[in-house]
């Protein structure tokens, strides 16, 4: 009997290979596709910090005719089907909604993503000079590797609320006729006993600091000739004091814009992929969607890479507060368990970018499971860390639903872990709204060099990822 076999055929009926997705599109999609990424480069570009972002989320919602909650909450608009809101929160988070059919009591389908990135903060007090030289001292923010962070062009992007109230926004390094600032690294001449500590341990946490300016001014009478000159410089410039860091928000990031990697250009180089590649991909999926059933919502989200905590993270009551908000001007005789059952009902592709696959660092990776750039969107069903601590994992049930809606809009789609099982770990927002009883799975961008000063994504996979959250999200 198995003379007569086509092993050809039952192979293809039984096995499994994931696509390469450059491979799926046609001439004309892979134009799309490259279109497709220019604006992602510009997003890119204009948004380094998470308040820059929202902002940019709320520019390109306000041209797509999204209107502010607060008129739907006064009376001034009426919430109805093929409403466009946005709420923001404290200009860090943003949240839009494209109200479908169906009460949002019945539940809604979200992407769900973060905007804040890796980076380096100002201490509350951060200049000062040594041997003729100014520095701002840092804490830096989220999981880096320090040791990439230095000897490479860095840019200040901040916000001071001076004496007098005023919000006064600060971007040097970013401009061609900027200067940039930097953290100097020991000549290798000299660095015997660095180069015996481990990687973690090459560059210490406090030695962070940022050089800012060499040039004195004043008489000899003048002390720290060099930090009072760097003082006048922002005060001619912004009109600010030294007074003013004490209350100021300010961050380290890379200097210079997204670049094309690769003879093809068919990658993208860039600092904040993560996780600013599934927030673009959402935000341009949530401005596709026709009429809908059910509610869709982009939910953009600062402070996920320190555990989601404080008012601006998801862990906060503001997402589920704009949610009762909303609900009580569909239902007049408003109960909390309509809250509750909305989320109940509720579907999330938690956009996060999971790790690629990287062939020179094969030991840290299960080849099997593991995502690989140019494979399209990759779904992960479970972080956490070793034996899943921490993690959102998502039934079966639910993942076979979207791999249906994956495959019936001809998304070219992967499934991987983060890694080995006893390598390490990691965790999205997924989790935080899986408590709250909504079916969640983690869905988006893999990525290699991730939270390092410059990370690569593949362009197919960042279309790849937009297609994903549009068809899930259109319903």
């Amino acid at each position: 009997m198995e003379k007569d076999m086509n092993f050809e055929d039952l192979s293809k009926t039984l096995s499994h290979s994931f696509k390469n997705a450059w491979e799926a599109l046609s001439e004309e999609e892979i134009k799309r596709c490259f279109d497709f990424n220019e604006g992602y480069k510009q997003f890119l570009n204009v948004g380094k910090t998470e308040r820059e972002s929202a902002n940019e989320i709320l520019k390109q919602a306000l041209a797509r005719g999204y209107k502010n909650i607060d008129l739907y909450l006064n009376g001034e608009e009426k919430l109805v089907k093929g409403a466009k809101i946005y709420a923001m929160n404290r200009d860090k988070s943003i949240v839009l909604f494209n109200i479908g059919e169906k009460p949002l009591k019945e539940g809604m389908n979200i992407v769900g993503a973060h905007i804040d990135v890796p980076r380096i903060d100002l201490k509350p007090f951060p200049l000062y000079e040594d041997s003729d030289m100014a520095f701002f001292k840092t804490h830096y923010y989220g999981g880096i590797k320090k040791y990439q962070w230095t000897a490479t062009p860095l840019a200040l992007h901040g916000v001071v609320i001076n004496k007098a109230g005023e919000k006064v926004e600060v971007v040097i390094g970013e401009d061609e006729n900027d200067p940039v600032l930097a953290i100097t690294d020991l000549l290798p001449h000299l660095a015997k006993d660095q180069v015996t500590k481990s990687l973690a341990e090459g560059i210490d946490g406090e030695t962070l600091n940022v050089l800012v300016g060499h040039m004195p001014i004043g008489d000899d009478k003048t002390k720290d000739k060099v930090k009072l000159h760097v003082l006048k410089i922002l005060n001619e410039k912004y009109g600010i004091t030294e007074a003013d860091f004490m209350t100021a928000e300010f961050e380290i990031v890379p200097a210079g814009k997204a670049k094309d990697l690769g003879f093809d250009r068919s990658m993208i180089s860039a600092y904040g992929h993560d996780d600013r590649v599934c927030s673009y991909a959402g935000l341009a999926a949530m401005f596709e969607l026709g009429e809908l059933k059910t509610t869709a919502c982009g939910m953009f989200m600062d402070k996920e890479e320190v555990g989601s905590q404080g008012n601006t993270g998801s862990q906060s009551r503001f997402f589920e507060n704009i949610v009762a908000e909303l609900i009580a001007l569909q239902e007049p005789n408003f109960s909390d368990l309509y809250l509750r059952r909305c989320i109940s009902k509720t579907q999330v592709l938690s956009g996060d970018v999971g790790a690629a696959y990287d062939p020179n660092f094969a030991g840290a990776y299960d080849k099997k499971n593991s995502a690989h750039i140019g494979k399209g969107v990759q779904l992960v069903k479970y972080t956490g860390a070793r034996g899943k601590g921490g993690c959102n994992d998502a039934n079966a049930e639910f993942l076979g639903e979207v791999r249906q809606i994956f495959e019936a809009n001809d998304i070219v789609w992967q499934i991987g872990e983060l890694g080995k099982v006893d390598q390490g770990g990691g965790g999205t927002i997924a989790y935080i709204l899986a408590n709250s009883d909504a079916e969640v799975v983690d869905c988006g961008v893999p990525v290699l060099s991730m939270h390092a000063p410059y990370e690569v994504v593949s362009k197919v996979d960042v279309y790849m990822t937009f297609k994903a959250y549009k068809a899930f999200l259109n319903r």
